[in-house]
């Protein structure tokens, strides 16, 4: 399990109620950082070199899409997924990066749950729809993800019999 030890858990499937909204903290790359993940990951000029970047479409120096992803990730982590019964994801709907992340800018990330539902083949399991925002610290949007959480069920269901609980994405 990813999630805390039972003892440590606050937070089951039935806690999460759609609608509900979470602080998860601020993280801030710096340029060094930018270019290390850029360099092992994603090395694309405007990841990597000044010079390149400023004559890019961003303008200088920016994270990889999947460097912001990879930090919302650990504030999803830290904050909030190590108190939860958190089984992993299914995987994901939509990955949005609205604005280029800069060295030293401090992003925010929300995480609101859109909506929940029994797993029908697993009842010791419900889903989680969620959307993560990240903004700047200038209020801009830089990153929208919508996916699917999967988180154990404090009291495991014993009826099953709703063939529509899984949709094709999230199924088992």
């Amino acid at each position: 399990m990813a999630g805390a030890s039972s003892d440590k858990i606050l937070y089951y499937w039935e806690d999460l109620q759609p609608g509900s909204e979470r602080d998860l903290g601020s993280i801030t790359p710096t340029r060094e950082e930018i270019i290390a993940f850029a360099t092992q990951f994603d090395p694309q000029p405007f990841h990597l070199d000044d010079e390149a970047a400023k004559a890019s479409v961003f303008g200088g120096l920016c994270a990889s899409g999947w460097h912001t992803c990879s930090m919302a990730m650990r504030l999803m982590v830290t904050q909030f997924l190590q108190q939860s019964a958190s089984l992993g994801s299914p995987g994901l709907e939509n990955v949005q990066w609205k604005k280029p992340v800069f060295p030293n800018d401090t992003l925010r990330l929300k995480h609101t749950i859109l909506e929940t539902r029994p797993m029908r083949t697993k009842p010791a399991v419900g889903l989680v729809r969620t959307a993560w925002d990240m903004h700047n610290q200038h209020g801009d949007s830089v990153l929208h993800m919508e996916g699917w959480g999967m988180f154990r069920r404090r009291h495991p269901a014993t009826d099953t019999t709703d063939p529509a609980a899984d949709s094709a994405a999230t199924s088992d």
